[in-house]
């Protein structure tokens, strides 16, 4: 991998490790508030993963990670992130690929988690989003213990209303949507490496092991 590169990668990981505070899932195209309602009720889900004492880190890690794949598309994600390097590449690269991503965003999200033990989002409004198909829903990350004053971080999530049910296929912190950063992330890596695929592949896989080995700390 060439030096420059890591900081975006790490960038792009950092965004990611917000999506271990809830899984935010709306079912309709329109903005509503039987929407925001489902929203909610995955929050408090998929904390109550997170937060359940009864559990080992692993049973934890295991849950948390079922809960994730059930909730979102890796698979279209991980070839939206591909752009026009997709073009053309037989199915069978694009199958390791998505499983590389798979592995790298689970490992990001576990690495995560623990920092963000006890906070909370909270839902603060939905709109439509760039077609009928997808929904934006908008919420805010808080700390209980912040005694700081500042306004709490917006944290928001794209949905798409599929056939088979609603999936999350893109969310923002802090006005970054993270499947955008990742796009241009590995395309960029992709163009540095002559749209060498498994070299992606390897470098994602690098990572993943990096994050399972330093929890809660982007790899240098």
């Amino acid at each position: 991998m060439r030096a420059h590169s890591v900081p975006v990668f790490r960038h792009a990981a950092m965004l990611a490790a917000a999506l271990l505070l809830a899984a935010a899932f709306a079912p309709a195209a329109q903005a509503s508030a039987r929407g925001e309602q489902f929203v909610q009720t995955n929050v408090e889900h998929g904390l109550g993963i997170l937060n359940n004492r009864s559990l080992s880190e692993s049973e934890k890690r295991s849950q948390f990670a079922n809960f994730l794949l059930d909730l979102t598309d890796m698979n279209r994600i991980a070839r939206y992130t591909l752009g026009q390097y997709r073009r053309g590449v037989p199915d069978s690269e694009i199958a390791a690929f998505s499983n590389a991503f798979q592995s790298y965003a689970l490992a990001v999200y576990q690495s995560y988690f623990a920092r963000y033990g006890g906070q909370t989002l909270r839902v603060i409004g939905s709109e439509p989003g760039s077609d009928s198909t997808n929904e934006v829903v908008r919420t805010q990350l808080v700390d209980p213990s912040d005694r700081s004053g500042q306004q709490p971080a917006e944290v928001d999530f794209r949905v798409y209303f599929e056939p088979q049910g609603p999936k999350v296929l893109d969310f923002s912190y802090g006005g970054i949507w993270l499947a955008e950063t990742e796009r241009n992330d590995f395309t960029g890596f992709l163009g540095q490496n002559g749209g060498d695929l498994h070299a992606l592949d390897q470098h994602l896989s690098d990572l993943a092991r990096q994050f399972r080995q330093q929890p809660g700390k982007a790899p240098d």
